[in-house]
């Protein structure tokens, strides 16, 4: 059965392939339509999450506007990530544009950690090894449970000069290739971050939070940076690196992880603020906290009691 549906996948991408890139887009908006009406989940997974953000910014009809733009949006680029793997620089760069990309971050000479997200095509975030030529790239990924169907979205992606690193089982890799320095790796830092998740506020209401990107340039010395994809038109999109995030204080300590997370979700919920149908709103991103996440809150509180009395 795998081996069958991995020739179907297969088949529809190599159709993709064949395509113009604006009518790809095209067929993965009506697409998207088409799961806005049909999948119910989904729809309401976004429709809950979007009232927890702007219930009291937003009626219910602008966030169902949102919420069926966003489920376009989503059909989108999930049909030009079949795409643009195959095209070539040149006709990637009439469709991408960068902004962010100065001489600091030519120069740096440190390992780069990069906070992304699941924003526009994401998967245009490997574009950055041709803006930065001469630094290795490197990023994680979570094997699917099909091997067909994971080898398949392997061959997409390795397409770019990215290595990619398993992220159960690539974790040796992974700090042998930050020792050797030179080095940029981006991590998707926007979804639940599980059980050793930090417990964090994200857009307003508490959440657990992905620390690995934040962790992993504190413990390399690494210069850590939000890169988000916004989509400007039908397949088109401009990629927006900012400004370094700081990991010392005033006085040259490093910083609490827990204070750089903090500015990490700042980043984050700056480029969905700004365009909220450009985002993945149909993960359950707001789950209730881990029985081992309950505990170290309640260990915290009297500290915090103290610390107000104080």
């Amino acid at each position: 059965m795998n081996t069958l549906l991995a020739w179907v996948v297969m088949g529809f991408i190599r159709l993709l392939q064949l395509l113009p890139l604006d009518a790809v887009a095209r067929l993965g908006r009506a697409a998207g339509a088409v799961a806005f009406v049909v999948d119910r989940r989904h729809r309401r997974v976004a429709l809950e999450n979007l009232e927890r953000v702007f219930g009291k910014d937003l009626n219910a009809a602008e966030r169902f506007a949102i919420a069926k733009e966003n489920f376009r949006r989503l059909g989108e680029n999930y049909a030009c990530t079949v795409k643009t793997p195959f095209m070539t620089r040149e006709a990637v760069e009439e469709r991408l544009e960068w902004s962010g990309v100065d001489d600091a971050l030519r120069s740096e000479t440190r390992n780069i950690v990069g906070v992304v997200g699941h924003f526009g095509n994401f998967e245009l975030y490997a574009r950055t090894a041709d803006q930065l030529p001469g630094r290795r790239f490197g990023t994680t990924y979570r094997a699917l449970r099909q091997p067909a169907l994971d080898r398949i979205l392997l061959d997409l992606r390795e397409r770019s000069r990215v290595q990619f690193f398993e992220r159960r089982s690539g974790a040796d890799a992974l700090r042998r290739a930050l020792n050797e320095g030179n080095m940029l790796i981006a991590l998707l830092s926007d979804q639940h971050g599980g059980d050793r998740g930090l417990w964090l506020p994200f857009l307003g209401h508490p959440a657990s939070c992905n620390p690995a990107a934040a962790t992993l340039a504190l413990r390399y010395d690494a210069s850590l940076r939000s890169a988000i994809c916004f989509r400007t038109r039908l397949a088109h999109w401009r990629i927006e690196i900012g400004p370094e995030i700081p990991l010392r204080d005033a006085a040259g300590h490093l910083r609490p992880v827990e204070d750089v997370q903090r500015d990490v979700n700042a980043r984050l919920e700056e480029g969905i603020r700004r365009d909220p149908a450009n985002w993945f709103w149909v993960h359950r991103r707001w789950k209730p906290p881990s029985a081992r996440q309950q505990a170290l809150a309640a260990k915290r509180a009297p500290e915090t009691e103290t610390e107000t009395e104080t």
